[in-house]
């Protein structure tokens, strides 16, 4: 009786140990994964981005900041848009200068074109659907003329009484068949004799009328012989019309297209990037096509015997 009892106390122990120690084993399994699902003090946390958070969370809470941030990336636009446009300007410039005196910088003319190009880019509104060259270009020239008018010492005003007294002076001399007299001339524009004197010595103090106005003394003098511009004569004229004419003709042996992309070019004064958009390719094609346009119509002329624009 005490053997058998002695045995399964024993027994009892056992089991009761065997259950302990799993029990222990599944508590130290529960607490190893409590411990790496909650990081302690010694584990390192994944840093959220700290700029990005905080510049945004800046913005939100500061209406300042905000605007700042989008005046900053609208005039980065702007900068990068103007960069991609100043060869539009010097085309431009180039092409004003071309009608312009020997004394007139390019390069004020460029200046000013880039200050048009800057005004363009900061005013352009993409909603309209409107390309930004051709929209840019208006500007640039814009302000290349007013530029012009700044360096032109005499005012709109004084330039109008000129080509009032020039106007004058035309019909009395054509009426009269002699050149009409100061006095004469102030009272077809209906001026007092006073009047008439300080207006001609504002015109001479701006230099628009010197060595073409003479008193009444010099009356009986033949009237002074001013050179014209040579390509105001009238075989100049007349030759430029004929070289229109031929090169018209040339013209009509090239393909549609071609006779498209030089139109545009030449007479529309568009670029071959804005060409490109118009025809749906690209601005290289559109210089072969140019170069290419040329050499047809060189090829056409010769075959008239016109080999330079100087046989007209």
């Amino acid at each position: 009786m005490t053997m058998r009892a002695t045995m399964r106390a024993t027994a009892e122990v056992k089991t009761r140990g065997a259950n302990a120690v799993k029990a222990a084993t599944a508590v130290r399994q529960v607490t190893k994964t409590a411990l790496r699902a909650v990081p302690n003090s010694r584990q390192r946390v994944p840093a959220k981005p700290v700029a990005a958070s905080t510049t945004r969370h800046a913005a939100q809470t500061n209406p300042a900041a905000a605007k700042a941030m989008a005046q900053a990336a609208k005039l980065a636009r702007r900068d990068r848009v103007v960069l991609e446009h100043v060869p539009l300007v010097k085309a431009i410039a180039v092409r004003v200068h071309e009608n312009l005196p020997v004394h007139v910088d390019l390069d004020d003319l460029v200046h000013a074109g880039i200050l048009g190009l800057f005004d363009a880019a900061s005013k352009f509104n993409p909603d309209k659907q409107v390309v930004f060259s051709s929209y840019a270009k208006h500007r640039i020239k814009g302000a290349i003329l007013d530029s012009l008018r700044q360096l032109d010492w005499a005012s709109r005003d004084m330039r109008r009484r000129h080509k009032q007294v020039e106007a004058a002076t035309r019909d009395l001399a054509a009426e009269l068949q002699r050149n009409p007299t100061e006095q004469e001339v102030a009272q077809k524009l209906g001026m007092d004799a006073e009047r008439w004197r300080t207006m001609m010595i504002d015109l001479r103090n701006v230099g628009l009328i010197s060595a073409s106005t003479r008193g009444n003394e010099g009356d009986d003098l033949p009237a002074p012989d001013f050179p014209s511009k040579p390509e105001t004569h009238p075989d100049s004229i007349c030759a430029r019309e004929q070289l229109r004419s031929v090169l018209g003709v040339a013209m009509k042996t090239l393909p549609e297209r071609y006779q498209k992309v030089v139109m545009l070019y030449y007479t529309n004064e568009m670029t071959m990037k804005e060409i490109g958009g118009i025809l749906g390719i690209n601005e290289s094609r559109v210089s072969q096509i140019h170069k290419s346009a040329l050499e047809k119509m060189q090829v056409a002329l010769e075959s008239t015997g016109i080999t330079s624009a100087q046989a007209f």
